[in-house]
C-alpha cells in the first residue's frame, strides 16, 4: 500500500461503496482576472437551473467574490467558516452550506480568513487530503460540486484539485495566462506522479474572448490549440458588459440578460461540462 493510500486510509477517506457521489469539479488558474469566479459561478447556477443538477458551490477564495457575484440570491450569515472545516475546528462542511433562491443552488460562504488558514495548512499532516475529506458527506448530497479556487497555486488549490474528479481551467487572451495554464497542468501531472490522484483535466476554457483584437485572440487561440489539442473546449467566454453589470447588481448573468452573449456562452459551456464529466444529457432548450 502506497503512503497515500495509507494516509487516505488513516483519514478515512476511502470511498465507500453503493452510495451516490457528486462529481467535483475545481476551476482553477494560476493567473487572477482570467474570469474564475464568474465561470464558477455562471456555470454552478446553469447546472442547477437548466440541467436541474443539485449543485454546490464552494468558495476557496479569500477575496470573496462569489459573494458578491450571487448577493441578491442568498444572505452570507454563517458564524461558522470554510477556514473552520479545514483547520479540524470540529466543524462539518455541511454546517456552512447556505441555500439559494435558486432552485437546486447551493453555496459556501466568503470567508476572508482563508489566506491566513492557508499558511497554517502547510504545517498539517495530510494536508493534501483536507477538503477532501470535508466534502465526504456533501457527496452524497449533491449531484455535483463546483469548487472555485484561490488565484494561485498553493495549499488551498491543491487541496482542491486533490479533492476533485476533473479540473476546469479558464484562460483569458493573453501570454501571461498561457504560462499559467502549464504552471497549473504541471501541478496536475505532479498529483497524478507523486500522490496517485488521476484528477482529470476537463478542458481549458478560452475567457475574454475579444474579437475587436482580433490579432492577439486569433494568436492565443492558436497557441492554445497547438499545444493542447483536444484539452481546449469548443466554448469561448467572450468580452460581455453583461457579465460585469450582472456580477455589479449581485446577480447571475442570466437573470440580468438572458440573450447576452455571456448567457448563452455559460449555458452552452454547462453543456459541454455536463458531457465531458459524463453527467446526464445535453440541456433542455
Amino acid at each position: 500500500m502506497s503512503l497515500s493510500e495509507r494516509i487516505k486510509r488513516l483519514a478515512g477517506l476511502t470511498d465507500e461503496p453503493g452510495r451516490p457521489r457528486a462529481r467535483v469539479l475545481a476551476v482553477a488558474a494560476q493567473k487572477g482576472g482570467v474570469g474564475k469566479t464568474t465561470t464558477a459561478v455562471n456555470l454552478s447556477v446553469a447546472l442547477a437551473r437548466f440541467a436541474n443538477q443539485r449543485t454546490l458551490l464552494v468558495d476557496l477564495d479569500g477575496q470573496g467574490h462569489v459573494a458578491t457575484s450571487l448577493a441578491s440570491v442568498y444572505e452570507d450569515g454563517s458564524p461558522v467558516s470554510m477556514s473552520d472545516v479545514l483547520l479540524g475546528h470540529g466543524r462539518d462542511l455541511l454546517e456552512i452550506i447556505h441555500p439559494t433562491r435558486i432552485d437546486l443552488l447551493s453555496v459556501t460562504p466568503s470567508d476572508k480568513g482563508l489566506a491566513s488558514a492557508e499558511g497554517v495548512l502547510a504545517g498539517r499532516i495530510g494536508k493534501e487530503f483536507l477538503l477532501r475529506g470535508a466534502l465526504r458527506k456533501a457527496r452524497e448530497r449533491f449531484d455535483v460540486i463546483v469548487l472555485d479556487c484561490p488565484p494561485n497555486l498553493g495549499n488551498l488549490t491543491l487541496n482542491a484539485l486533490m479533492a476533485s474528479d476533473a479540473c476546469l481551467v479558464p484562460c483569458d487572451m493573453s501570454i501571461l495566462a498561457m504560462a499559467g495554464v502549464a504552471d497549473l497542468l504541471a501541478v496536475v501531472d505532479t498529483l497524478r506522479d507523486r500522490l496517485d490522484h488521476q484528477v482529470q483535466v476537463l478542458g481549458i476554457l478560452p475567457t475574454r474572448v475579444d474579437r475587436r483584437n482580433a490579432r492577439v485572440t486569433d494568436a492565443v487561440l492558436e497557441g492554445l490549440a497547438e499545444t493542447y489539442g483536444e484539452l481546449v473546449l469548443s466554448t469561448h467566454i467572450p468580452v460581455s458588459s453583461a457579465l460585469a453589470r450582472a456580477q455589479m447588481e449581485g446577480i447571475p448573468v442570466f437573470d440580468y440578460d438572458a440573450s447576452a452573449t455571456g448567457s448563452v456562452a455559460y449555458r452552452a459551456l454547462s453543456e459541454e461540462v455536463l458531457t465531458r464529466l459524463g453527467v446526464g444529457a445535453a440541456l433542455p432548450s
